[in-house]
């Protein structure tokens, strides 16, 4: 670097440039300054000399990258940090906001990383508070900054530091700290409270919410879900919560200010109002507690100050929606001014109702609280009265009114935005609900019938019409959908609460009713034309919804004969029992899936209903009663169903025919079977006839996709060895010169290939041992071969297929399916490989050279960086590490040692699976090491030659992955211990020098004074284990592993 000024236009071009390619050069200059340790005192020279803001935030971020990576000595860090508080303190004033920020980051992170080394790091509240007390106000936010950046830094976990060692940092500073800054926060709020500084008020709140934020107990759970539960706020903190000026400096800052302060307030009056119970001395510091947080809220409430801020409305609903968590019903009747803030609480949720487009998303909080109310009345005892009687029902008919509303004016046919579609949103609404219809569901039903009844009425008119205004029939189908989903919702309670008396049975039947004739209406007249309308759609799948929560609570094997229930039915509109009502069900299915073309949301709710209603025992075997039901599994084909032929609808397909095969298996009939299946044989003969020369046409290839889907379908909903017995004797030998044939011609092609390759990965599947075949039978060997043959026409074509810009699509998705097939055969236990070689058959070979070539031309971090690839891969290198290791053995070294070192890129990554996975075939190998050459006296099998062949050309390779091995279990947090602590064992036993050697590098990596406890638990690591590899010497290691990981990681 010429001179500082040189350095100053590299920064400014690094930071500001709009030029990537300048920007490219400056980064990959000034790169050294965050990557050389030597580069630190340049860093400082900059801090001190350069003039411009963005040459100081390179050294700033310069540093804080250093120090995060690198292992700097003790000394050096303690000097940056003295420099940094120094540097602050002098120039920090004068520094552009962006700087202050890295700066103070910097100084956290040093701060967090050496808490435990020296006690002058914990000085740093100490040294904030100094700035506090400077007359400068610019001083002071430089203390808060700081304040507030420590808060979350040791809040947050680190890359590079061990979440173990993070919790042990965060709660120690818990216990030493947290309370002090979080008076100091209080302390600025009252100080800065008249002042009109509102960027130091921002920072003191800020800094009170990060403090209530902290993850007391390590449990980092969001805290917008319910699981927010409750704060777990430590003992000594008491006395400052139980003062009640705590909580009223927070009501007094959200009257004081504007948003955004005012809605941070708020979030400070959500956390204090989750305080756990067991902190407060007693019942009467609680209930003090709880009155100044209830006249708080109703003050708020009263005046509606700041809630026409939408941030502000939200957080203050949030806030109520605490109350439910926190505080039972019987506690808030007992306060003085309950009855006002029930009233107060009820009004604000009628006018948020009426609010709809407004506080969507803000009403499931007041929902959320009414109905914890409502579930707490039945357990009040005393005479004070909750006074929900008075206001539940009126919001009941808010909530119901309020969703009517929002059909009336229009909703935007953007799936996105109509709330119909919003599936999160919706069912957040509807949840709360039912507590809230059911509280006095009579006269709720009433309400919801009479609104219904007119509504119903116009629509049954519209069907008579020949044509109809098409926009007022969309707000009428629209109301109807809400209704129906509120319907659906109540019900849906049934199987979830006991409230299953009589009379409300009684209504359930009332309601639904009402529902069921709807449905008889929807698809008549005027409304079989209106399949494609999107209001359609939206109110076909609320029926479904209706049936599907129905059937869980009236029909089915968990759900109770509610006589009370079809007596009303019977009465109504004739429906009197199960199979009645299971038949209405199953002509809807057949209706939608007759009518829908289009729509793939209806056809996969409508599916998901049928398979539903198929894989119930008892409910399968009423809907083979059914001429309907009948009538599908005859009549599959696209002439009846013409949803099968539009290919957007093509992966629908595999759940129908699930469903299909599903309900033609619950019957032990071969004949059932083979009449059901004439449809698919009808295909196979059109495909068959086909002429090579017409094979690449599109019929050819629909018919082809449409196929295999289909027979996926049907070989899932094979589970046991005579289902699949049928389906494999109707498919093999005289179906599968198809597959071959499909795959030969359409290689290049994947949306032919993938469905194909994943029918054959779900047949080779053996689960539930479905896959026996007779002793005699030498079914498994020939299923193998047709295994063999398609992987190898698929294999030897996609590999010279060339890459195209979807890479994955074009080749890895077909490559990993590929891969999961031979697995699944290989480890299925249902052939014999040992006959392959016997009688000089290539299938197994074949198979394992292309799909070895296969695995060989996608570069290791490709096969890293695609999640399902990584589980495919390491899934068929597990089992052939297991059960095919003489082949891999039989490699070239290049190759073994690619496979090798793959395995340990396995055992560094994230997921658990997949490195247990790498740690069974490390074992295997290692094992077979040290049973055929470690204590053998000479390799003399051809494998043991190879393998020794292997190690002697790369003889770092087995200690670098018990390197590996013993860094993942000192330094992160593993939860497959016992799966890494396998080839540990097996590793150490080959070699004891390696073991030695290595047990020297990690203590030389730890600081001197730590050298001979770690050495000690070295020797503890391996007292009493043998030289063995049985279970007995294996599970000994594993304990002493486990004893071994937590001395050494205790500092």
């Amino acid at each position: 670097m010429e001179s500082l000024a040189q350095l100053e236009l590299l920064c400014e071009r690094l930071y500001n440039s709009q030029d990537s390619a300048e920007r490219t050069h400056a980064e990959n200059t000034l790169k050294c300054f965050s990557t050389n340790i030597d580069y630190i005192s340049q860093c400082q020279f900059i801090l001190d000399n350069a003039l411009t803001p963005y040459a100081l935030m390179l050294a700033s971020s310069s540093l804080l990258k250093q120090v995060t990576e690198h292992s700097l000595s003790l000394q050096l860090r303690l000097d940056i940090r003295n420099y940094l508080v120094n540097y602050l303190a002098n120039r920090g004033p004068k520094l552009q906001l962006f700087v202050i920020g890295s700066l103070v980051q910097l100084l956290c992170r040093l701060t967090k990383f050496g808490w435990f080394d020296d006690d002058r790091f914990r000085d740093v509240a100490k040294e904030s508070i100094n700035f506090l007390e400077q007359a400068t106000s610019d001083h002071y936010t430089i203390g808060l900054k700081i304040l507030n950046q420590l808060v979350c830094e040791m809040n947050q976990p680190n890359p590079g530091l061990p979440s173990s060692h993070h919790r042990r940092v965060a709660c120690s500073f818990r216990d030493q700290c947290l309370l002090q800054i979080f008076q100091i926060s209080l302390t600025s709020l009252h100080r800065l409270k008249n002042d009109d500084i509102s960027r130091l008020q921002e920072l003191s709140l800020s800094l009170s919410l990060k403090c209530l934020s902290f993850d007391f107990v390590g449990t980092s759970i969001d805290e917008s879900s319910e699981e927010f539960g409750t704060v777990q706020i430590p003992l000594a903190w008491k006395p400052v919560l139980e003062d009640s000026s705590t909580l009223q400096i927070y009501f007094d800052y959200y009257a004081l200010t504007k948003p955004p302060i005012s809605k941070e307030s708020l979030e400070c009056l959500v956390r204090l109002a989750s305080v756990r119970r067991s902190l407060f001395t007693n019942d009467a510091a609680r209930s003090k507690f709880l009155d100044h947080l209830m006249s708080g809220t109703k003050e708020i409430l009263r005046t509606g100050q700041g809630l026409a801020d939408h941030d502000n409305y939200h957080e203050f609903c949030r806030l109520l929606g605490r109350f439910r968590i926190n505080y039972q019903l019987s506690e808030l009747v007992t306060m003085d001014g309950y009855g006002d803030w029930i009233r107060l609480v009820a009004e604000f949720t009628s006018k948020s109702l009426l609010s709809w487009q407004w506080a969507s998303s803000s009403v499931y909080y007041l929902l959320g609280l009414w109905s914890r109310l409502v579930s707490s009345v039945p357990y009040l005892k005393g005479g004070a009265p909750s006074l929900l009687d008075e206001f539940v029902p009126k919001i009941t008919e808010g909530f119901i009114t309020s969703r009517l509303d929002s059909a009336q004016s229009g909703q935007p046919d953007d799936t996105s935005e109509h709330p119909l579609d919003n599936v999160d949103l919706l069912q957040d609404q509807l949840d709360c609900f039912p507590y809230l219809c059911r509280f006095q569901y009579e006269n709720s039903s009433l309400f919801i019938i009479n609104i219904m009844e007119p509504i119903l009425q116009t629509y049954v008119e519209r069907a008579q019409l020949l044509t109809g205004d098409s926009s007022e029939l969309s707000i009428v189908e629209a109301k109807l959908a809400w209704i129906v989903h509120i319907i659906a919702a109540v019900l849906k309670l049934k199987q979830s609460v006991a409230c299953s008396a009589e009379s409300q049975e009684v209504i359930d039947a009332e309601l639904s009713a009402r529902v069921l004739r709807l449905v008889g209406v929807a698809d008549s007249g005027l409304h079989s034309q209106r399949y494609s309308e999107l209001s359609k759609q939206r109110l076909d799948r609320a029926i479904l919804s209706f049936f599907q929560n129905f059937r869980k609570s009236y029909v089915g094997d968990q759900a109770m004969h509610s006589s009370k229930l079809y007596a009303r039915l019977s009465e109504l509109i004739g429906l009197n029992d199960h199979l009645l009502l299971l038949d209405f069900f199953v002509r809807k299915i057949a209706t939608n899936l007759k009518c829908y073309t289009q729509c793939e949301e209806v056809i996969d709710q409508t599916l998901s209903l049928f398979l539903e209603l198929a894989s119930g025992y008892m409910t399968g075997k009423l809907l083979l009663k059914l001429e309907t039901v009948k009538f599908i599994i005859r009549n599959h084909t696209r002439e009846h169903f013409p949803f099968l032929e539009v290919y957007s609808c093509s992966r629908s397909r595999t759940t129908f025919y699930y469903t299909i095969g599903w309900l033609i298996f619950l019957e032990d009939s071969p004949a059932l079977f083979k009449t059901s299946m004439d449809p698919l044989l009808q295909v196979f003969v059109t495909l068959e006839s086909t002429p090579e020369t017409m094979f690449r046409t599109d019929s050819v290839k629909f018919a082809l996709i449409g196929l295999m889907r289909d027979l996926r379908g049907i070989s899932m909903a094979t589970n046991s060895r005579r289902t699949f017995g049928l389906f494999f004797d109707w498919i093999y030998p005289a179906h599968m010169p198809i597959l071959l044939r499909g795959i030969s011609h359409w290689a290049d092609t994947p949306e032919v290939t993938t469905p194909l390759l994943k029918f054959m990965a779900e047949f080779v599947l053996n689960k539930a041992q479905r896959l026996t075949f007779d002793t005699s039978s030498p079914n498994g060997i020939l299923l193998f071969r047709e295994v063999s043959k398609l992987l190898v026409a698929y294999g030897t074509r996609i590999l010279s297929v060339p890459s195209t810009a979807d890479i994955y699509g074009c080749k890895y998705k077909g490559i990993w399916i590929s891969l999961t097939i031979l697995a699944r055969a290989l480890a299925g236990n249902y052939v014999n490989f040992g006959v392959f070689e016997l009688y000089g058959d290539r299938a197994l070979a074949d198979a394992l050279d292309i799909a070895l070539k296969m695995t060989l031309s996608i570069p290791l971090a490709d096969i890293l960086a695609y999640r399902k690839l990584t589980r495919a891969y390491f899934a068929f290198v597990d089992v052939l590490f297991s059960s095919h290791l003489l082949f891999t053995l039989s490699l070239d070294t290049r190759t073994f040692m690619h496979i090798v070192g793959s395995l340990e890129s396995g055992l560094k990554g994230l997921d658990s699976g997949i490195s247990s996975q790498c740690a069974s075939a490390i074992d295997n190998l290692a094992a077979f090491y040290f049973n055929h050459i470690t204590m053998g006296e000479a390799p003399t099998s051809p494998a043991a030659v190879n393998l020794a062949r292997h190690i002697a050309e790369c003889p770092a390779l087995l200690p670098e992955i018990l390197k590996t091995l013993f860094e993942i279990v000192l330094f992160e947090d593993c939860n497959n211990q016992w799966s890494l602590s396998r080839p540990m064992l097996s590793l150490i036993l080959i070699n004891e020098q390696m073991f030695t050697d290595l047990k020297t590098q990690i203590l030389a990596s730890q600081p001197v004074d730590q050298h001979q406890r770690l050495a000690s638990c070295f020797e503890k690591l391996m007292a009493d284990v043998g030289r063995s590899l049985d279970s007995k010497n294996r599970d000994k290691f594993t304990q002493n592993l486990t004893i071994f990981r937590h001395d050494f990681r205790v500092k």
